[in-house]
């Protein structure tokens, strides 16, 4: 009779861990998945947001066209992308436009000056520190889960129930993992 009761309570035993275990790797995709979803919310209010600005400034800005339409042919990308590492790409990218945009218009006092170009500039900046944030939270959110796929005895459920690694949402140029260089003269 003993050894019966230790058998099923070893049996018992594996079941709650497996459950246990099923519901942590369930509950790590989940938050992986919202945080992939916090990303898409933050590159869609950009997206939005880009045709106002390449509005507000073709007006005053006649002579930088190519700025104008790098901005306009990025936006279009990103909107395209598929993967994840084309989207790390292509924002990455389209980060550095918008920041050259910005930089050329400080050569145009009138525009600086303007309510419109200065609300945009400050939503997009608002827009860039959200989608900072949502890939932060969401390369945790991975890394959690990545964590639970590798370890042992999670692992175990994972093979059982497919659940797999997850990418990271990196940024793929290397100018944006640079360090600036920052000289006193």
């Amino acid at each position: 009779m003993i050894p019966l009761l230790i058998f099923v309570a070893v049996i018992v035993t594996t079941l709650l861990v497996a459950v246990s275990q099923y519901n942590r790797l369930v509950r790590a995709r989940q938050m992986a998945q919202e945080g992939l979803s916090g990303i898409d919310v933050q590159l869609k209010r950009r997206a939005d947001l880009i045709p106002n600005l390449i509005e507000t400034v073709k007006g005053y800005m006649g002579h930088e066209r190519q700025v104008l339409e790098r901005v306009t042919e990025l936006r279009a990308q990103s909107l395209k992308a598929g993967t994840l590492a084309e989207k790390g790409q292509v924002e990455g990218m389209l980060s550095r436009a918008l920041g050259n945009l910005f930089a050329v218009a400080e050569n145009y006092p009138d525009l600086k000056a303007s309510t419109n170009f200065l609300d945009l500039q400050k939503s997009l900046a608002d827009v860039e520190e959200q989608l900072q944030l949502s890939r932060r939270y969401y390369n945790g959110a991975v890394r959690a889960l990545n964590i639970l796929v590798e370890s042992f005895p999670s692992n175990i459920i994972a093979r059982m129930f497919a659940f797999t690694h997850m990418e990271y949402f990196e940024l793929e140029d290397q100018a944006d993992r640079a360090v600036p260089q920052v000289k006193f003269s």
